[in-house]
Protein backbone atom coordinates (compact mmCIF):
# COMPACT_ATOMS: atom_id res chain seq x y z
CA UNK A 1 0.00 0.00 0.00
CA UNK A 2 1.12 3.57 -0.63
CA UNK A 3 -0.07 6.64 1.23
CA UNK A 4 -0.48 9.11 -1.63
CA UNK A 5 -0.50 11.99 0.87
CA UNK A 6 3.12 11.16 1.69
CA UNK A 7 4.34 9.98 -1.73
CA UNK A 8 6.19 12.72 -3.61
CA UNK A 9 6.83 10.76 -6.79
CA UNK A 10 10.58 10.77 -6.13
CA UNK A 11 11.04 7.38 -7.85
CA UNK A 12 13.34 6.04 -5.12
CA UNK A 13 11.14 2.92 -4.89
CA UNK A 14 11.66 2.16 -8.57
CA UNK A 15 15.39 2.73 -8.33
CA UNK A 16 15.99 0.55 -5.28
CA UNK A 17 13.78 -2.19 -6.75
CA UNK A 18 15.81 -2.35 -9.95
CA UNK A 19 19.05 -2.22 -7.96
CA UNK A 20 17.97 -5.01 -5.59
CA UNK A 21 16.93 -7.29 -8.45
CA UNK A 22 19.32 -6.36 -11.29
CA UNK A 23 22.18 -4.26 -9.83
CA UNK A 24 21.24 -1.24 -11.93
CA UNK A 25 19.24 1.92 -11.31
CA UNK A 26 16.68 1.72 -14.11
CA UNK A 27 12.89 2.16 -13.69
CA UNK A 28 12.28 -0.10 -16.71
CA UNK A 29 13.63 -2.99 -14.61
CA UNK A 30 11.50 -2.11 -11.58
CA UNK A 31 8.73 -4.27 -10.19
CA UNK A 32 7.04 -1.29 -8.56
CA UNK A 33 5.77 1.57 -10.68
CA UNK A 34 5.32 5.23 -9.85
CA UNK A 35 2.04 6.72 -10.97
CA UNK A 36 1.67 10.47 -11.27
CA UNK A 37 -1.62 12.13 -12.03
CA UNK A 38 -0.65 15.80 -12.12
CA UNK A 39 -1.18 17.86 -10.12
CA UNK A 40 -3.13 15.90 -7.55
CA UNK A 41 -1.69 12.44 -7.00
CA UNK A 42 1.61 10.62 -6.67
CA UNK A 43 1.61 6.97 -5.75
CA UNK A 44 3.29 3.69 -6.55
CA UNK A 45 1.77 0.39 -7.53
CA UNK A 46 3.05 -3.15 -7.18
CA UNK A 47 1.34 -6.53 -7.31
CA UNK A 48 -1.75 -6.60 -5.10
CA UNK A 49 -1.80 -10.40 -4.97
CA UNK A 50 -5.34 -10.73 -6.30
CA UNK A 51 -7.46 -13.65 -5.24
CA UNK A 52 -7.89 -15.78 -8.37
CA UNK A 53 -5.18 -13.72 -10.07
CA UNK A 54 -6.19 -13.02 -13.69
CA UNK A 55 -2.53 -12.91 -14.77
CA UNK A 56 -2.08 -16.54 -13.78
CA UNK A 57 -5.21 -17.61 -15.65
CA UNK A 58 -4.16 -15.66 -18.74
CA UNK A 59 -0.73 -17.27 -19.12
CA UNK A 60 -0.86 -19.74 -22.03
CA UNK A 61 2.43 -21.43 -21.06
CA UNK A 62 1.59 -21.82 -17.34
CA UNK A 63 4.69 -19.84 -16.44
CA UNK A 64 2.84 -17.99 -13.68
CA UNK A 65 1.51 -19.40 -10.45
CA UNK A 66 0.36 -17.89 -7.19
CA UNK A 67 2.08 -18.86 -3.96
CA UNK A 68 -0.74 -20.09 -1.70
CA UNK A 69 0.95 -18.77 1.45
CA UNK A 70 2.04 -15.30 0.36
CA UNK A 71 -0.18 -14.65 -2.66
CA UNK A 72 2.94 -13.61 -4.56
CA UNK A 73 2.96 -14.30 -8.28
CA UNK A 74 5.81 -16.65 -9.09
CA UNK A 75 7.20 -16.74 -12.62
CA UNK A 76 9.13 -19.65 -14.13
CA UNK A 77 11.46 -17.90 -16.56
CA UNK A 78 12.04 -21.04 -18.63
CA UNK A 79 8.32 -21.26 -19.40
CA UNK A 80 7.72 -17.55 -20.05
CA UNK A 81 7.77 -16.53 -23.71
CA UNK A 82 7.05 -12.82 -23.09
CA UNK A 83 3.74 -13.00 -24.96
CA UNK A 84 2.28 -10.29 -22.69
CA UNK A 85 -0.98 -12.09 -21.85
CA UNK A 86 -0.32 -11.55 -18.14
CA UNK A 87 0.39 -7.85 -18.73
CA UNK A 88 -2.92 -7.38 -20.53
CA UNK A 89 -4.83 -9.39 -17.89
CA UNK A 90 -3.53 -7.47 -14.87
CA UNK A 91 -6.18 -4.92 -13.89
CA UNK A 92 -3.56 -2.72 -12.20
CA UNK A 93 -0.89 -2.83 -14.90
CA UNK A 94 1.80 -3.96 -12.49
CA UNK A 95 3.19 -6.95 -14.36
CA UNK A 96 5.67 -5.94 -17.03
CA UNK A 97 8.07 -7.56 -19.44
CA UNK A 98 11.76 -7.13 -18.62
CA UNK A 99 13.16 -5.16 -21.59
CA UNK A 100 16.36 -7.21 -21.92
CA UNK A 101 15.50 -10.65 -20.59
CA UNK A 102 12.10 -10.69 -22.34
CA UNK A 103 10.42 -12.39 -19.35
CA UNK A 104 7.50 -11.29 -17.19
CA UNK A 105 8.42 -9.59 -13.91
CA UNK A 106 6.24 -8.85 -10.90
CA UNK A 107 6.82 -7.79 -7.30
CA UNK A 108 8.03 -10.70 -5.20
CA UNK A 109 8.51 -8.66 -2.00
CA UNK A 110 12.24 -8.94 -2.75
CA UNK A 111 12.38 -12.58 -1.60
CA UNK A 112 14.52 -13.35 -4.66
CA UNK A 113 17.11 -10.76 -3.61
CA UNK A 114 20.01 -10.82 -1.20
CA UNK A 115 18.07 -8.51 1.14
CA UNK A 116 15.00 -10.82 1.27
CA UNK A 117 12.67 -7.97 2.31
CA UNK A 118 10.93 -5.15 0.39
CA UNK A 119 13.58 -2.56 -0.37
CA UNK A 120 11.02 0.01 -1.56
CA UNK A 121 9.65 0.13 2.00
CA UNK A 122 13.10 0.29 3.55
CA UNK A 123 14.34 3.18 1.44
CA UNK A 124 11.20 5.28 0.91
CA UNK A 125 12.27 8.69 2.24
CA UNK A 126 8.73 9.57 3.29
CA UNK A 127 7.71 6.16 4.69
CA UNK A 128 4.83 6.21 2.25
CA UNK A 129 5.04 2.50 1.35
CA UNK A 130 4.06 -0.26 3.73
CA UNK A 131 2.66 -3.78 3.73
CA UNK A 132 -0.92 -4.34 4.73
CA UNK A 133 -2.52 -7.74 4.43
CA UNK A 134 -5.67 -7.95 2.38
CA UNK A 135 -7.95 -10.82 3.39
CA UNK A 136 -8.12 -13.07 0.31
CA UNK A 137 -11.22 -14.83 1.64
CA UNK A 138 -13.33 -11.70 1.94
CA UNK A 139 -16.12 -11.77 -0.62
CA UNK A 140 -15.47 -8.49 -2.42
CA UNK A 141 -13.70 -7.45 -5.59
CA UNK A 142 -10.21 -5.99 -5.45
CA UNK A 143 -11.36 -2.40 -6.10
CA UNK A 144 -13.70 -2.56 -3.12
CA UNK A 145 -10.93 -4.10 -1.01
CA UNK A 146 -8.45 -1.41 -2.02
CA UNK A 147 -10.98 1.37 -1.33
CA UNK A 148 -11.75 -0.11 2.09
CA UNK A 149 -8.06 -0.33 3.00
CA UNK A 150 -7.52 3.28 1.96
CA UNK A 151 -10.48 4.39 4.09
CA UNK A 152 -9.06 2.43 7.05
CA UNK A 153 -6.19 4.89 7.02
CA UNK A 154 -2.44 4.63 6.94
CA UNK A 155 0.03 3.92 9.74
CA UNK A 156 1.82 6.76 11.48
CA UNK A 157 4.78 8.03 9.50
CA UNK A 158 8.15 6.94 10.77
CA UNK A 159 11.34 8.33 9.41
CA UNK A 160 12.51 6.42 6.35
CA UNK A 161 16.04 5.08 6.14
CA UNK A 162 17.14 7.90 3.83
CA UNK A 163 15.90 10.51 6.32
CA UNK A 164 17.81 8.73 9.08
CA UNK A 165 20.93 8.70 6.90
CA UNK A 166 20.59 12.45 6.28
CA UNK A 167 20.42 13.10 10.03
CA UNK A 168 23.53 10.99 10.64
CA UNK A 169 25.35 12.91 7.89
CA UNK A 170 24.37 16.24 9.45
CA UNK A 171 25.79 15.07 12.79
CA UNK A 172 29.19 14.54 11.17
CA UNK A 173 29.34 17.81 9.24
Amino acid sequence: MVDSNRCTGCEVCESVCSMAHYDVFNPEYSRIHRVRIDPILNTSLACLRCKDAPCVDACPTEALSQNPETGTIEIVDEKCNACGSCVRACPFGVITIHPDERKAISCDLCVSTQENSPQCIRYCPKSAIYLKEIDPNKDEDRFTTLSRKIKDGFPESKEGLLNNMREKYREYT
